[in-house]
């Protein structure tokens, strides 16, 4: 898609990309008793997976709702379940080796590094347009919770920058880690999140018929 395109989305399209990053993004940054994602987990847990999924952009209703149904299922118990909370660090925390890092770099760079060539393309990217960082120093910038974060905040600022950076720093490693997430993920709830974030993505990606290189895969 061309610039020109990109700029001229309607403010429905971009408000619903958006909505996408800045809901599912701070499930991946935020541990569930820590932090301030408290309420996003409590609302998350309140809605109505069959009505949410009608609502859902970008993904096709029966994969929402599937994906919905396993993420309120599994807060089942709250946000402060043993099982919750322990799978999160289990997967994005650590100390044991994490089975789906949460990291671009770590997919795509011939050393599996954290700051490896695909985080430090991403951070020159954004310090040519302009755009602050969202963490602190210590945080690679292709976390996928960021970038999520990110492309909402790309819509709804600079939407002329937003194929760019979905075609050549997000989309490019998404589906892959999602898919490895998917498996590696034992609480519904995480299982939930990866399968909606990936239709959800991808289904941005048709939205904008956004043509995308991916790279080798190290992992």
């Amino acid at each position: 898609m061309s610039e020109e395109a990109t700029v001229s989305l309607s403010e429905d399209v971009r408000e619903a990309i958006a909505f996408v990053g800045e809901t599912l993004g701070p499930f991946y940054l935020q541990d569930p008793v820590k932090g301030d994602a408290g309420p996003a987990f409590a609302a998350m847990a309140a809605i109505d997976a069959d009505q949410a999924a009608a609502e859902w952009p970008f993904a096709d209703e029966g994969e929402a709702r599937a994906a919905l149904g396993l993420m309120t299922g599994g807060l089942a118990g709250g946000a402060e379940a043993d099982d919750l909370v322990w799978e999160y660090r289990r997967l994005f925390v650590g100390p044991a080796p994490k089975p789906a890092p949460p990291w671009g770099s770590v997919y795509t760079d011939r050393e599996c590094v954290v700051f490896g060539a695909s985080t430090l393309a991403l951070r020159a990217w954004m310090r040519g347009r302009g755009i602050a960082r969202l963490a602190d120093d210590k945080t690679p910038e292709d976390h996928i919770g960021l970038m999520l974060v990110l492309m909402a905040w790309i819509a709804r600022n600079q939407p002329e920058d937003l194929d760019e950076f979905l075609r050549e720093h997000l989309l490019t490693w998404s589906s892959h880690f999602l898919d490895q997430l998917i498996e590696a993920a034992d609480q519904p709830f995480y299982e939930g999140l990866a399968r909606l974030t990936k239709a959800s993505l991808e289904g941005i990606q048709a939205e904008l018929a956004l043509d995308v290189v991916y790279p080798r895969f190290y992992r």
